[in-house]
């Protein structure tokens, strides 16, 4: 092979032999071999997944390995009987458990103790999550073992002998001492996170499966303790015989303390010092660089690492950095979520206008699909038909955008968790803003109905512009404020406007009674000149209601824009928890604005009443704008840095509300924005993700530049 054929080759093994999050799918070397790097890259993937997943999915996937622990106790108690006793027949069909939680994707704790601390070595992860992680799963381990013991004991399971060789094989444990007990559990351990080690090397199920057989087979031949499976056993007891909760030989209590916990740390250290330390320890300084985990540049600092999300971030991401990486380059970007692209013009319009005051401003329109219960995504099929008709019916937005001479970007994203999905855009391609609509449409109800709120706003990722359009002008804008990092936002927003359409803006400050007015004009006056507002009205309002005092500033208004208050903007939208009413008596349109917040670790530790926000995931920030991202001009943030602040007119405004309703897409057909759903093309459309079973992800590169060079041209022409 010559020299000038390996780039190409090697190029094409990086585009086709590795997975979506970079970790490879086939050996560097020998293609159904892993090198020890490729397969702790395999690991860190599937651990980057596993931390992320909610409470719910980890607590119910623990309860079923639980369940599936079961199995295998009954069915080394049925052998046994069956058998006499024999020592290799009795448990020939003990790793059946263990194999239906490998096969099923379940969460066992002691599988555990490999892939989440991998992620913890690499600081990739703090140790809270790792507890977090450590703790969900085991409880649901635990849960499901007492279930399953609570039916081997009641329902009639065990008959005859097969209670005595039950009842024989649960009481073995109490018999061992501690250190014997404790080094039995830590060769359990070792056998359990090895298994994990070999299955991410192998690459096909049958050596997979063989693997599993063998190493769990050898925890009952070898006399070991497994964890859940003792938990199982004393439990068994407990219902079976009514041991005593404590006070004898043989009781819950000690059952508890002198087996179980001896167990579980056997089964703790065994899997993370002898294997996962170990292991580690044998791969090279390059073992996550050469997979594309741009985590790698964004380790979390050591009191991160300690202390998790109380001194700063907690975790991460990997899996999406790689598509985050797409857009590092690009400058200034406002994301856009739409539900039907023949009605959000004006929200797509906004954002054109924001980005326009950036030299190298870029609209990202992200059309958002709610795709019913009964639609499979898996094939990428059905999402290819509604992302063709998507592209397409995006083409006057991208005319739209384009007007205002910034670059635009669109993609097409089918799902059934439609507003978890559009978080997860965000989360991956790390736009410096998101600017939507507010509404009863598919996205918002979908919002409702998806994991908890706080999950997935608590960590918002860019700013956030909430639009509640009422025949958008944005010529007569009034801003509320008290000061804040939101209302910061929404005076950078204001000036914007004011610069690139000329807009008048106008200043809005409640106080308590007249008394305050002297106050009030000196906080507004100062409050203007600091953000760059020192051409608006500055108004005072001494009526002591903030709602009122907006009502009557806006009388003449034709846009207010409010930021959020400390409790967050977006979970209280979706869960109708905010309270003002103002949103809905004043006729203009209303731009609801929440910025990301960072504290210190004090603050942190002991409250300040502030949101806690993780800022770092995705793409690497510039230090200075960690704060929130900048939507006014290089020249604009370099004139008037500082600290900036939060907003709405008065603290007891909850934050801002809108409701309004809005047109939504409809999945069936496409999507609504066609008459029909052309077949999809054999090569579908540009960089499709199907990356998830529940969502379709497109990118529609080709054309977006088609529809660049046809804006070029008609510049060219006007020229």
């Amino acid at each position: 092979m010559t020299d000038s054929q390996q780039p190409d080759d090697d190029s094409m093994r990086e585009v086709v032999e590795r997975s979506r999050s970079g970790a490879p799918a086939v050996g560097e070397a020998v293609r159904d071999r892993f090198s020890s790097d490729e397969v702790f890259q395999r690991i860190i993937a599937a651990a980057d997944e596993e931390v992320t997943s909610g409470s719910r999915e980890l607590f119910f996937s623990g309860l079923a390995a639980g369940l599936a622990i079961t199995i295998t106790f009954m069915l080394y108690a049925s052998l046994t009987a069956a058998t006499d006793s024999h020592p290799i027949l009795s448990v020939l069909l003990y790793p059946l458990g263990f194999i239906y939680i490998i096969i099923g994707g379940y969460q066992l704790y002691t599988e555990n103790t490999l892939p989440p601390v991998a992620l913890t070595l690499e600081r990739l992860a703090s140790l809270p999550t790792l507890l977090r992680h450590w703790s969900i799963v085991l409880a649901g381990n635990f849960v499901g073992g007492a279930i399953g013991a609570l039916v081997l004991s009641y329902g009639g399971v065990f008959t005859g002998e097969t209670v005595s060789a039950a009842r024989y094989i649960s009481q073995g444990g109490f018999t061992v001492d501690f250190v014997p007990l404790f080094f039995k559990a830590a060769m359990a351990g070792l056998i359990v996170a090895g298994v994990v080690w070999v299955g991410f090397a192998s690459t096909d199920s049958v050596s997979r499966m063989l693997v599993v057989y063998l190493a769990f087979l050898a925890i009952p031949l070898g006399d070991l303790f497994h964890v859940v499976v003792s938990f199982t056993e004393v439990l068994f007891l407990f219902f079976e015989d009514g041991i005593p909760l404590y006070g004898a030989e043989i009781s819950l209590y000690t059952g508890i303390v002198g087996f179980v916990i001896p167990v579980l740390l056997g089964n703790t250290i065994g899997g993370v010092v002898l294997v996962t330390l170990v292991n580690y320890f044998q791969t090279s300084e390059e073992r996550l660089e050469e997979a594309r985990f741009e985590g790698m540049s964004r380790r979390l600092t050591v009191p991160e690492w300690v202390f998790g999300r109380a001194a700063g971030r907690s975790y991460v991401p990997i899996l999406d950095a790689t598509e985050a990486t797409l857009f590092a380059g690009e400058g200034y970007r406002i994301m856009v979520p739409i539900t039907n692209p023949r009605t959000d013009g004006p929200i797509v319009e906004l954002a054109a206008r924001l980005a326009s005051s950036h030299e190298d401003g870029v609209v990202h329109i992200v059309h958002v699909v709610q795709a019913p219960e009964r639609m499979s995504l898996s094939s990428g099929d059905a999402g290819r038909r509604i992302a063709d008709v998507s592209a397409e019916g995006m083409g006057n937005l991208r005319s739209t955008a384009a007007d205002y001479d910034v670059d635009v970007s669109t993609s097409t994203v089918v799902s059934h968790r439609s507003f978890e999905e559009m978080f997860n855009m965000a989360r991956r391609t790390r736009p410096d803003a998101v600017l939507m609509g507010w509404g009863d449409d598919q996205l918002w109800s979908a919002a409702r109905a998806e994991r908890p709120i706080d999950e997935l706003t608590n960590q918002l990722p860019c700013d956030f512009l909430i639009l509640n359009e009422h025949e958008l002008d944005t010529s007569r804008i009034l801003i509320p404020t008290s000061g804040g990092p939101d209302s910061a936002l929404s005076a950078e927003v204001a000036r914007v406007l004011a610069e690139t359409t000329g807009a008048e803006v106008t200043l809005l400050h409640v106080v308590d009674d007249p008394s305050d007015r002297a106050r009030g004009e000196a906080f507004l006056a100062g409050w203007a000149d600091e953000h760059g507002l020192d051409d608006a009205e500055l108004v005072v309002d001494d009526g002591g209601d903030v709602e009122d005092g907006i009502c009557r500033a806006a009388a003449d208004k034709t846009l207010v824009i409010i930021g959020a208050t400390e409790k967050g903007l977006l979970s209280r939208l979706v869960s109708n928890s905010l309270h003002l009413d103002v949103i809905h008596d004043v006729d203009a349109s209303v731009l609801l604005t929440e910025r990301p917040s960072s504290r210190s670790l004090r603050e942190r530790l002991f409250g300040s009443g502030r949101r806690a926000t993780d800022l770092s995931p995705g793409v690497e920030r510039d230090p200075e704008r960690s704060a929130g991202t900048d939507v006014r001009s290089i020249e604009d943030h370099e004139a008037d840095a500082g600290d900036h602040a939060d907003a709405t007119g008065n603290g007891e405004a909850d934050g801002a509300l809108a409701d309004v309703g809005g047109a939504s897409a409809d999945a069936d057909g496409a999507s609504a924005d066609a008459d029909g759903a052309p077949a999809a093309d054999d090569d579908g459309p540009e960089d499709e993700q199907p990356h998830l079973d529940d969502t379709f992800v497109a990118d529609h590169d080709a054309a977006d530049e088609e529809a660049a060079e046809e804006a070029d041209a008609e510049r060219d022409g006007d020229r």
